[in-house]
């Protein structure tokens, strides 16, 4: 039987529009159901539809003369997709539409194929009218939702604009090359062979692609002669300051790109430790691990507690703390509709006690690297600026570089255009106590 990649499409994405899972986990358990040959639509469409439901979701609402019942929340992602293909896909208008009815077919609601060709076929004939009407509503306007429009205007406003047109695009893919097995420019040799690709700016050991395609294809990666991860986090290791004979702690350490990043990057190393709390997320470093031939030893564990640990202090840690991830929403779209704004409170009252925990457990004379892949400052400078008036051992080292912007604590940088992610870092040296 042929698949119908748009009903597929909507089994992905029901369970987001009930709050359930995130677009990654949902993607890799239904993608292998999917013909090979489909699998680039599928993602598209997923990704795509969360990428503007703000915009498709506000739209929809003018075509409805009723909301959907949560019995029929998989026949509202099927008219989302629909609007998503004949706004912003090459896909001819009349396949968008049969595929859409013929996909409630496939979910065993063929009656609502009715319903779903009478909206896409009214927003065809009222398009104009309709979308110059939205225009007066923000989350439309700079599909975003309101709470994090208003929260980064008032957080960032000189920058806002910058940071949500740069949500709206798709990310560039970008590799970091393994140093223990090659050197950037001679892979860019191989690689650009079969594709184009540039150094990155900041990261000397980032390669930036020109289009999206499938890794596993391309030189080296069975080897592991390089990793995918934005530029941005590829940071990490360098700031780090890593020596021969360190005890190093990765703490929060999943899915392992910045620990096999210390791995590679640090000659010499005594010891280094990752955290990871979710064993289905610690199975993510492990593969990483072996595919790169690199070693840590894996806890499966909270970082907010020391059960784990065996008591002997680190010389550096590196502390990639749980935050809202608001500077990868390009890579992760479905953030502005599963994110809430309340969610940034609690998320930084854990921030704070894994910081807390992880301090406790470096050796004076130590550092401490605190990142987040977020660009609120209440999960980020703030959180440092509380840490260190309550720290008496803790000073603030500034970070010189030419990446991102200074603040007062660490450094912010934003999500760019063809660049890197959003992301914070702040380093903290621990001081010895008379």
């Amino acid at each position: 039987m042929t698949t119908n990649v748009r009903a597929l499409a909507s089994q992905v994405l029901t369970p987001l529009l009930k709050n359930k899972g995130s677009l990654n986990t949902q993607m890799a358990a239904l993608e292998r159901r999917c013909p090979e040959k489909d699998r680039g639509l599928l993602r598209e469409l997923c990704y795509g539809t969360m990428r503007y439901h703000p915009q498709l979701n506000a739209i929809l609402k003018r075509l409805q003369n009723h909301p959907f019942k949560y019995r029929d929340i998989d026949i509202k992602a099927v008219a989302l997709i629909g609007l998503y293909q004949l706004i912003h896909t090459r896909v001819p208008s009349h396949a968008a539409i049969n595929e859409s009815v013929d996909a409630c077919k496939k979910l065993d609601k063929a009656p609502a194929g009715k319903l779903i060709n009478a909206l896409l076929r009214r927003f065809q004939r009222e398009r104009e009218a309709i979308e110059a009407d939205l225009e007066q509503e923000l989350s439309y306007r700079f599909n975003h939702p309101e709470w994090m429009i208003a929260k980064l205007q008032n957080n960032w406003p000189d920058h806002w604009q910058q940071i949500i047109n740069a949500n709206n695009l798709q990310a560039p893919l970008t590799l970091r090359i393994n140093a223990l097995r090659t050197d950037r420019e001679s892979y860019l040799t191989q690689l650009n062979v079969v594709t184009e690709a540039e150094p990155t700016r900041f990261s000397p050991q980032g390669i930036r692609l020109s289009q999206s395609l499938n890794v596993e294809t391309l030189p080296g990666y069975r080897v592991g002669a390089f990793s995918v991860q934005d530029e941005a986090a590829q940071l990490s290791a360098g700031l780090l300051d890593l020596q021969p004979g360190q005890r190093v702690l990765d703490a929060c350490a999943a899915p392992g790109g910045k620990l096999c990043h210390i791995l590679e990057a640090g000659k010499g190393l005594s010891q280094v430790d990752a955290v990871e709390l979710e064993e289905k997320r610690a199975e993510r470093i492990t593969e990483n691990l072996s595919r790169l031939g690199l070693k840590a030893n894996l806890h499966i564990a909270d970082a907010a507690t020391q059960t784990w640990w065996d008591g002997q202090a680190y010389d550096r840690i590196l502390l990639d703390a749980p935050c809202s991830a608001t500077g990868v929403i390009r890579r992760n779209p479905d953030i502005k509709y599963l994110r809430q704004g309340e969610d940034i409170h609690q998320l930084s009252q854990l921030q704070a006690d894994i910081l807390q925990n992880c301090w406790a457990m470096l050796k004076p004379g130590g550092k401490l690297l605190y990142a987040t892949c977020s660009i609120f400052p209440q999960e980020n400078e703030r959180l440092i600026k509380r840490f260190m008036t309550q720290t008496e051992d803790a000073r603030h080292l500034p970070i010189n570089a030419e990446w991102g912007i200074e603040r007062e604590y660490g450094r912010q940088l934003f999500p760019q255009e063809n660049g890197h992610d959003g992301f914070y870092y702040a380093l903290l040296e621990k001081v010895a106590q008379a």
